[in-house]
């Protein structure tokens, strides 16, 4: 079975003042071997000073800051740069997601049964609050990757994303934004690895309580996934 000596998460965070104390708590109780990259993506409320109290406070964290804003996925990029582990999982630094499922995650890919774990919202009996139209969209987006893919997943969008780190030895993503889940699962699919699905628990937040994703990054993503899969130029080398 491959060991696992560590496991680097990735954290993007843009005006999360209200959790990103919350947050880091928990993903920082889990039992597991760690180091927490966590990239600022130039916040503007108060975020980066919690986040350099919590840095100086607790030696697994490394904290990066963007000069300037520049979306989720330019900061999961800034944050493979500095990966040591031997496995990688993203996680958001609002409180949708539960670190209390990293393990759970991590078992297909200790047990060798898997290269790339994704954590479904659509999958099992797990705690869910989801908002109809976020759902539906959700589907919809997954169905028109797994068509051009030939994946067959039940939560493409997830945020997380469980793989082991050698997989992306030199990969190169571009997207800036939310395309990066669509052009993540793209590279996946075209590099061969085995990828897997576990369910997880999930609190979705509506945009009064700061999510931040809407119809044009829902048309974005749909760009992403059509343009990662079938443009030869921008298909993952």
């Amino acid at each position: 079975m491959p060991r696992v000596e560590k496991l680097s998460v990735i954290m993007p965070v843009f005006n999360e003042r209200d959790t990103i104390e919350d947050i880091i708590k928990r993903v920082l109780d889990v039992d597991l071997p760690m180091e927490l990259i966590v990239v600022d993506d130039c916040s503007s409320d108060g975020s980066h000073a919690l986040l350099h109290g919590l840095a100086e406070r607790n030696p697994e964290i490394q904290l990066v800051r963007h000069a300037r804003n520049r979306g989720k996925g330019a900061a999961i990029r800034t944050g493979l740069e500095h990966v040591s582990g031997d496995v990688v999982v993203i996680q958001d630094a609002d409180l949708e997601y539960d670190p209390a499922d990293y393990p759970k995650l991590l078992e297909p890919i200790r047990e060798g049964r898997a290269d790339v774990v994704y954590g479904s919202r659509f999958l099992g009996e797990e705690r869910r609050e989801f908002k109809p139209s976020h759902a539906v969209a959700n589907r919809f987006l997954t169905l028109l990757s797994n068509l051009v893919t030939g994946l067959d997943l039940s939560d493409m969008e997830t945020c997380y994303k469980m793989f082991r780190s050698e997989l992306l030895v030199g990969a190169r993503f571009v997207s800036e934004r939310f395309g990066i889940e669509p052009e993540l699962t793209a590279y996946f699919a075209r590099s061969g690895a085995r990828i897997s699905e576990v369910p997880i628990a999930y609190s979705g937040r509506d945009y009064a309580a700061g999510k931040k994703i809407g119809v044009k990054d829902g048309l974005e993503a749909i760009f992403a996934i059509l343009k990662f899969n079938l443009l030869p130029s921008r298909r993952p080398k």
